[in-house]
């Protein structure tokens, strides 16, 4: 890659110093609209929330809040997973938001009813559980 020439006030070049991509510090800008994605499976459940174009904002899993074992896929789990991550969305997290669920757990709808007691405006709920159209592939016949 290189290394990048960075210019000093003085006007001379400097060509060991690199350049720091961290913008301007302090400056928060408040996001309207997102989306949260909900992955509710049988051992583990968890919430991104993203904004408008895809970046991710915050994210939890009940794996990470010290639930383990089967306790991870539980509803009351899945609550606590939705508060930290509303509680992640406070400063800058959108308030309107789409809430898209996948998987099969039993996660699901405590995570949604837990996103909207925290104070979140749900716009709409989509299921994008995925369904496979043929099923499963059949056993070759048996031979005797």
């Amino acid at each position: 890659m290189g290394k990048r020439r960075v210019t000093t006030q003085s006007g001379d070049i400097d060509e060991n110093k690199a350049v720091s991509s961290s913008g301007s510090k302090g400056i928060t800008r408040r996001i309207e609209k997102g989306s949260i994605y909900v992955n509710s499976s049988f051992n583990n459940t968890i919430i991104s929330a993203t904004d408008d174009k895809g970046n991710i904002l915050a994210w939890s899993s009940s794996g990470s809040l010290g639930f383990k074992g089967p306790k991870k896929a539980t509803p009351y789990a899945a609550s606590k997973v939705a508060a930290t991550v509303v509680e992640k969305l406070v400063k800058t997290g959108p308030s309107q938001v789409k809430v898209f669920i996948k998987g099969a757990g039993s996660g699901r709808e405590a995570a949604v009813r837990s996103l909207v007691t925290n104070g979140l405006d749900i716009i709409a709920i989509k299921d994008v559980t995925p369904i496979p159209h043929n099923g499963p592939r059949r056993p070759k016949v048996r031979r005797v």
